[in-house]
């Protein structure tokens, strides 16, 4: 039996970065803009997993989260579903929703039709 061990706090961050910006880089949103504000959930995060270093492994679904928020006010909703495109009978595209919302190995989801779209970090796959 393999015995994993939890991820310290900043190794948490650094994955966490990492599959968040892999997903940016998927829908073409890593620009310098996209990055500072990734930098800036990095920075509140790190402090954040300091205060509670067991919920490390909840980061890297945290960090994708704070960048829909991020996103939302600048540049408008992300990641958009793949799936319900053209724009489903409700008149708009939607984004994906992370599950679980505050767990370990966060995947995107369709709100609407529950389908599981991909892995938090491998948009490009679903995308291709």
């Amino acid at each position: 039996m393999v015995c994993m061990e939890e991820p310290t706090s900043e190794e948490a961050i650094h994955r966490g970065r990492a599959l968040v910006l892999a997903d940016l880089t998927a829908d073409g949103l890593a620009g310098p803009k996209e990055v500072s504000m990734l930098e800036k959930a990095v920075s509140h995060r790190r402090w954040w997993s300091d205060q509670w270093p067991e919920g490390a492994v909840f980061v890297p679904g945290l960090l994708a989260q704070d960048m829909q928020d991020a996103l939302l006010e600048h540049r408008g909703r992300w990641p958009l579903c793949p799936f319900c495109q053209p724009v489903p009978p409700e008149g708009e595209p939607h984004a994906l929703d992370l599950e679980p919302e505050l767990g370990e190995n966060p995947h995107w989801v369709c709100g609407v039709t529950g389908r599981e779209v991909a892995p938090l970090g491998s948009l490009a796959d679903a995308r291709s």
